[in-house]
């Protein structure tokens, strides 16, 4: 009797004619065995990919993950090898994992495989990158896989079949997989493709995790910086207000994200050379300090990271210049030429209204950059005006110039210093909150509330209800309300300045 073929490890059903060969005659036996066997081959391939499943949950570790892909390929497939070749976003193309099994065959050992596999990838490399944008970004299009495919399969040579499957993610090519065989015999059904297919998917799985798990913890760290940004910020915005002889101050900043271009401040002003107190000092007084004090709100173009850093910029070049003592429009001169060079960089530009009150003589000098000109309440009148003088922002033109203006108050007086997050807050039809709406709260609020704070309140308030309890507004809000609370012990001044500024 002849001895029984001994056929190629496949995943092909065993043909009921060998197993009778192999010494049964029996014709029910033989169908048996070849339900055993195909029965055998489909617990194994399930066996394979619930291992891969397995891995793919429990592998922290793409790298760990990816070195099972060929390995997995070739056993599902019944094929002697698999390649796992993954693209780089700048054209590389890599051998990422490299399985095959030691037949005799000398294209089927391993280093000549990986010898032609990174030859190929090699060569494709080269064409992708001659190939190349201006902007050295590299498209995996059909045409580049095709070009892959074949130029594997040369380097391989005739004799070898092999079977590529593409790793999508997110519809993006990011590699394929690619399995092989040296048996003459061996051929590609459908089934040995779909199972490699499966693979490829699993392994796209495992992919866009790990660049999920990547964007996570960059998230996280900007998370971080935001909030570090944000507790930055916070610091630099005054802590508490200056206790200013007959003036009650509020103030109140609310950003759009955590880190944002909105900017106020108090700032002690120098007379003749002579630094003003300092804030401990001042404090100390119990609120009977008459030096005088600036004013100053300002609004960088944009919000976010950028916007706070430009904010920071703006707060410690302001600071600086006023200890020199100018006049608020000689102030805003200075620092829009200081500024000039880093705003055009960054293409943004700063609104910025400064003022300085003297407690003294009940005088605010101010000068306006462009910013949204505050509202003076006058209890006298009972009328509103907006305080404001020509000037341009704050980085347009190195030699814009400012003006310089001033305005007596009386008791009852109270301004309003506010940003755009005012007047461009919108309700959810797309309507605009608008100065009118700013100017009727804040009448309103001047009538019905005593005190600075209760009126910055109020007008958030507005705000708020105009653009809806549960919605957010869009654009960084800063208010400051000044309120002139008694009259000052004015000192003697000569007869031409008193008529003056009557």
């Amino acid at each position: 009797m002849s001895a029984a073929p001994a056929p190629h490890t496949s995943s092909q059903p065993p043909d009921p004619a060998d197993l009778l060969a192999a010494g049964d005659n029996t014709p029910v036996f033989a169908l048996k065995e070849l339900v055993a066997r195909l029965n055998r081959e489909q617990y194994k391939v399930q066996d394979l990919l619930s291992s891969l499943g397995f891995a793919l949950r429990s592998f922290k570790n793409l790298n760990q993950f990816l070195e099972l892909i060929p390995l997995i390929a070739t056993r599902v497939a019944d094929a002697d090898g698999g390649a796992l070749v993954l693209f780089r976003p700048n054209g590389q193309v890599r051998l990422e994992q490299l399985h095959c099994q030691e037949l005799g065959d000398h294209r089927c050992q391993v280093r000549p495989i990986r010898r032609a596999l990174e030859l190929a990838t090699r060569k494709v490399t080269g064409v992708l990158t001659a190939n190349a944008t201006k902007d050295h970004k590299v498209e995996f299009d059909p045409g580049a896989i095709a070009l892959l495919d074949q130029t594997v399969a040369d380097s391989l040579g005739t004799g070898v079949r092999v079977f590529g499957a593409s790793i999508l993610v997110n519809e993006v090519e990011r590699g394929r997989l690619y399995a092989f065989c040296c048996a003459p015999d061996f051929a590609w059904t459908s089934k040995r493709q779909k199972l490699v297919r499966l693979v490829a998917d699993q392994t796209a799985v495992a992919i866009d995790n790990a660049d999920l798990t990547v964007e996570l913890r960059k998230k996280e760290r900007l998370d971080r910086e935001l909030e570090i940004g944000a507790e930055i910020q916070l610091r630099l915005l005054p802590r508490q207000y200056p206790k200013i002889q007959g003036v009650d101050l509020a103030a109140r900043c609310e950003t759009a994200d955590r880190v944002g271009g909105d900017y106020y401040d108090f700032i002690p002003v120098c007379r003749n050379g002579s630094p003003s107190l300092s804030r401990n000092a001042q404090t100390k007084l119990g609120g009977t300090e008459t030096t005088p004090w600036s004013i100053a709100i300002g609004d960088v173009m944009g919000k976010g990271v950028p916007a706070g850093l430009i904010m920071t910029m703006t707060r410690g070049m302001l600071r600086a210049e006023v200890l020199n003592g100018h006049s608020p429009a000689r102030i805003l001169h200075h620092l829009n030429r200081v500024m000039y060079a880093d705003l055009e960089n960054s293409h943004r530009f700063v609104t910025l209204f400064y003022s300085e009150y003297d407690p003294k003589t009940r005088i605010l000098s101010y000068s306006n950059a462009a910013h949204n000109p505050p509202l003076l309440w006058q209890s006298r009148s009972d009328q509103i005006v907006a305080l404001d003088t020509e000037g341009m922002l704050i980085g347009l033109d190195a030699n814009s110039e400012f003006n310089d203006a001033q305005i007596q108050l009386y008791p009852g007086d109270t301004i309003m210093f506010f940003t755009d997050g005012f007047t461009d807050a919108a309700d959810p039809r797309g309507q605009r909150f608008e100065e009118d709406r700013l100017r009727d709260g804040f009448y309103w609020a001047c009538h019905n509330y005593d005190n600075a704070q209760g009126i910055l309140n109020h007008l958030f308030d507005r705000v708020q209800e105009f653009i809806g309890s549960e919605n957010r507004n869009s654009d960084d809000m800063t208010g400051i309300v000044l309120r002139i609370t008694q009259e000052p012990q004015l000192p003697d001044l000569p007869r031409s300045t008193a008529m003056q500024l009557a």
